[in-house]
């Protein structure tokens, strides 16, 4: 029986394997997903979650109770050897061991591109997790506890001055979020005022969010400009060090967070096998999802899907040629591979990816949203409808759907919930402030 060996349980890994589950007859294969996390993320709902719209566990999806027919492996793949076909699995705990497969399927993902700017890698948060989208809203919420009991000055100004790094759809949405989250939580402390807060949001080109149309682009920086949140564009993050953030116009400030969206790379595990790569270390694959060598040639047993992997937008409507990485294009991309994969296993053709971009749609906190699909925009609550509509249908899994429908009907009628969980990055702290320990035996002197 082929054993097949799925690298990554994300959008595209995930719906290839429920795909396959489905469609492959008893006995014809055997599915492997391998990921160092035991759930698949959506990441789309990851600025509500650190606004506190969506509960964290309702944007992720158990791979183990979702995908009954495959195998899951808790664990990272960190080298691949398709000569020999063989992939490296490192466990958490325990050694690595070596597994063999007949099929590979690379759907790895993308982490966070990040630059040698002193201090980022020290003092920043990347927006890529559900543990980092949880981290954002409590650290958040927890720096509004410590700033209620503060007199104005320096260490209240820092821990109210929020800032965010990137400024394309992931950025402006936790951007848009973060502030909508803190404007509602005035009401609850009377000791601060809407003008202690600042929202910085730091971007490197002329425009926000190249996805829409620059009109639209433009009416998001009127609406968050007139919500109190300041962007610069044409600027560049030069230093972090300590939280004091210094930019290329010469401006600096302190800020106790600093979100980074600024971007993302193919994950680092292609560094780590023969399989052809292209210069920005995605893996080549044709139209079909096969991998391809530089010269167009099928590399056989091996497809590639998702953020990871450089996929020929053949709309003509991509970057540079290649599908975008976005979740429209990895979930569509994964269905495609999981029929491509059980024709070929049944000795039929696979069929190309053509997929027209339906559109592009933002949320910038409650009640505004912004969408964008050819000339067509839509602004304002209208567009924020559509935002919550499509994603709350888009989330896999009808048990997730209904959670999250669940979820935004409660918040409309009882509100955010407002409660920092800070102190869950460390549990034991109160266990161990007040445990009991042995004494220390006294020590007896020899008599004189």
């Amino acid at each position: 029986m082929p054993k097949i060996l799925i690298v990554g349980g994300g959008y595209a890994g995930f719906y290839t394997a429920l795909k396959l589950n489905k469609w492959l007859r008893r006995g014809e294969a055997e599915v492997t997903v391998v990921d160092p996390l035991p759930y698949m993320t959506y990441q789309p709902f990851l600025p509500e979650v650190a606004a506190g719209s969506v509960e964290p566990r309702h944007a992720v999806v158990a791979l183990r109770k979702h995908l009954k027919g495959a195998e899951i492996i808790t664990a990272k793949v960190t080298a691949i050897n398709h000569a020999t076909k063989t992939a490296t699995i490192t466990p958490e705990l325990g050694e690595p061991w070596e597994m063999t497969y007949d099929i590979i399927v690379v759907t790895a993902g993308s982490v966070s591109r990040t630059f040698p700017i002193p201090g980022v890698a020290d003092e920043a948060i990347g927006l890529k997790t559900i543990e980092e989208a949880i981290a954002v809203r409590d650290r958040l919420l927890a720096n509004f506890d410590r700033a209620a009991m503060l007199p104005a000055g320096p260490v209240r100004d820092r821990l109210l001055r929020f800032v965010v790094v990137g400024g394309g759809f992931a950025g402006i949405e936790a951007f848009a979020e973060m502030r909508s989250l803190a404007s509602s939580l005035l009401k609850y402390y009377p000791t601060l005022s809407f003008d202690d807060i600042e929202f910085h949001l730091i971007e490197a080109m002329g425009r926000i969010m190249p996805e829409v149309s620059l009109k639209t682009s433009h009416w998001v920086l009127k609406n968050l400009a007139e919500r109190g949140a300041q962007v610069h564009l044409d600027t560049q993050l030069t230093s972090a060090v300590g939280g004091r953030i210094e930019l290329s116009t010469g401006e600096s400030f302190e800020s106790d967070m600093i979100v980074w969206t600024a971007g993302v790379m193919a994950n680092p595990v292609l560094r780590n096998t023969d399989l052809p790569t292209e210069e920005r270390g995605r893996l080549r694959a044709c139209a079909d999802l096969r991998v391809v060598t530089e010269d167009g040639i099928v590399v056989p047993d091996a497809w590639g899907a998702g953020d990871v992997s450089a996929v020929p937008d053949l709309t003509g409507g991509g970057v540079g040629g290649f599908c975008v990485p976005n979740a429209q294009h990895a979930v569509r991309q994964g269905k495609l591979m999981a029929k491509n994969i059980v024709a070929t296993l049944r000795g039929d053709e696979p069929t190309e990816y053509s997929h027209k971009n339906l559109g592009a749609v933002a949320g910038l906190g409650i009640g505004v949203g912004a969408f964008q699909s050819g000339n067509i925009a839509v602004k304002g609550f209208p567009a924020w409808v559509m935002h919550r509509g499509y994603h709350g249908l888009a989330v896999p899994m009808w048990d997730r759907k209904v959670r999250v429908f669940a979820v935004w009907i409660l918040n409309v009628l009882f509100g955010r919930d407002i409660v920092s969980l800070e102190a869950r990055e460390q549990p034991r702290a109160v266990f161990e402030e007040f445990a009991s320990r042995p004494k220390t035996p006294a020590i007896n002197k020899p008599k004189a």
